[in-house]
C-alpha cells in the first residue's frame, strides 16, 4: 500500500497519535507532512508505505488555516489551552482590525513560539518550555500568501482569520503579533487548517472511518496514488534504459520519451509501471534519479 490518507484530524489527537493508528491499521510504514497541535483539526496528509519518500515535499506545500485570535489575554503557551499569565483591556474596533491585519499580508520575518517542535541546540522548544525555560529564537522568513478578517465576536474581544502561507509559518505566533500591532496582546483561540497543498477538507476522513474501512477490507478506497497527488509529467524509459533506471543510475534522454523541451520533475514508467521520480536535466542530457519507488 503505497499513495496518501487525507486525514481529518480532530481535537485530542496528536499527529503522532494519527501516524500510529494508521500504521497499525495498514500494517505499513506510515508518516505525516506536518504537525498539528492536539486541540487543533483539520487536514493532516499521511504517507503510506514508499510515498513516506515524498514527505517533504507536502510539507514544502502553502496551507491555509481559519483561526480565533483572542484579544487581551496571553498565555504561556501561546494559545488558549495554557496557562494565562496577563490580561490587557482592550479596545474593540473593527476598522483598525481590518487594516492591520491587512498589513501581515506578504513576506516577513517571524519568531517561532516556544511551544513548538523547532529544535534549537537539539533540544524541542516544547519540552524546553515545559521546563519554564525560554531560549533565544532566531526570526525566520516566512510569506503570508492571504489573510483576511471572515468573522467577529466582540463581545468575547476576539475575531477570526483565514490565512493561506507558505511552509513553517506559526498560526499562534501570528496571532500574538496582530495583536501587539493592535496595541493589545493576544492569544490564538482554535484553529483550523483547511488545506495543505492540493488535500483540502472536502475529501478529509475521520479517523473513525478508517477504522470502520479497514474492518471492512475498503482502505483502499481511501488510498490516493502517488501521482494524483503530485501531478508531475510522465516519461516512459526504453527497454534499453530499464536496467539503468531501476538501479538509480542517470539516464541519458536518448532512452526516455517525455514531452519535448520539458524541464523538471517526472514520473519514469517502464513496461511494468512506476520506477520513481526524476528529474530531467537538459543541459547535462540526462535523467537524474529523485525518489524511487
Amino acid at each position: 500500500m503505497t499513495g496518501f490518507f487525507n486525514v481529518y484530524k480532530e481535537a485530542g489527537y496528536t499527529s503522532h497519535d494519527v501516524v500510529a493508528i494508521v500504521r497499525k491499521l495498514t500494517g505499513v510504514k506510515v508518516g505525516h507532512t506536518g504537525t498539528l497541535d492536539p486541540q487543533a483539526e483539520g487536514v493532516l496528509p499521511i504517507c503510506l508505505g514508499r510515498a513516506t519518500k515524498l514527505a517533504d515535499m507536502i510539507t514544502g506545500q502553502d496551507k491555509s488555516y481559519v483561526a480565533e485570535v483572542m484579544l487581551g489575554v496571553t498565555t504561556d503557551t501561546g494559545d488558549m489551552t495554557g496557562e494565562v499569565l496577563s490580561r490587557m483591556p482592550v479596545t474593540f474596533d473593527a476598522d483598525a482590525i481590518y487594516e492591520v491585519v491587512d498589513k501581515f499580508r506578504g513576506p516577513q520575518m517571524q519568531v517561532p513560539p516556544m511551544y513548538s517542535a523547532l529544535k534549537v541546540g537539539g533540544k524541542k522548544l516544547y519540552e524546553l518550555a515545559r521546563k519554564g525555560q525560554v531560549v533565544e529564537r532566531k526570526p525566520r522568513a516566512i510569506d503570508i500568501k492571504e489573510i483576511r478578517v471572515v468573522e467577529f465576536r466582540a463581545a468575547d474581544n476576539c475575531f477570526t482569520i483565514d490565512v493561506t502561507c507558505s511552509k513553517g509559518t506559526y498560526i499562534r505566533s501570528l496571532c500574538m503579533d496582530i495583536g501587539e500591532a493592535l496595541g493589545t496582546v493576544a492569544a490564538m483561540g482554535s484553529l483550523l487548517r483547511t488545506r495543505t497543498g492540493d488535500f483540502n477538507l472536502d475529501t478529509a476522513v475521520k479517523i473513525t472511518q478508517i477504522r470502520e474501512a479497514a474492518s471492512d477490507g475498503g482502505l483502499a478506497g481511501f488510498l490516493l496514488p502517488v501521482e494524483d497527488v503530485l501531478p508531475f509529467p510522465r516519461a516512459y524509459v526504453s527497454p534499453e534504459g530499464i536496467t539503468m533506471a531501476k538501479n538509480g543510475n542517470a539516464l541519458p534522454l536518448e532512452l526516455v520519451e517525455m514531452p519535448s523541451g520539458y524541464e523538471g520533475k517526472v514520473w519514469l514508467h517502464g513496461p511494468e509501471g512506476l520506477i520513481g521520480l526524476f528529474t530531467v536535466d537538459n543541459t547535462a542530457a540526462r535523467l537524474r534519479l529523485e525518489v524511487m519507488m
